[in-house]
C-alpha cells in the first residue's frame, strides 16, 4: 500500500442502481413521510421499501379490474390518510 495517493484527477463515478428500479425525486406530504418512517422503524424495514410496497399494492388493485372500485379525489385521499394517521 502506498503512503499517499494522488486524487487530483479523480472523478466521482455513477452510483449503481438496483436492477428494475429507478431513482426519482417525489414530493410527499410530511405526514405521509413521517408515517412510513415510523412504520419502517417499528418493522425494521426501510421507509422507501414500505412506500414502494404500498404503491405496488395500489397499482395491482387498480389494474385487477375490480368492479366495485371507488374513485377518490385527491382531497378525499388526503383526508382519509390524515384520519388514519391520527387513529394509528
Amino acid at each position: 500500500m502506498r503512503k499517499t495517493y494522488d486524487f487530483s484527477n479523480a472523478r466521482r463515478g455513477a452510483v449503481l442502481g438496483s436492477a428494475g428500479k429507478a431513482r426519482i425525486t417525489i414530493m410527499l406530504d410530511n405526514a405521509v413521510l413521517e408515517h412510513f418512517r415510523n412504520q419502517g422503524e417499528e418493522l425494521g424495514v426501510g421507509y422507501q421499501t414500505l412506500i414502494n410496497q404500498s404503491l405496488r399494492e395500489a397499482m395491482i388493485s387498480h389494474t385487477s379490474g375490480r368492479k366495485n372500485r371507488v374513485t377518490l379525489s385527491l382531497a378525499d385521499l388526503r383526508r382519509i390518510i390524515r384520519e388514519e394517521l391520527k387513529a394509528g
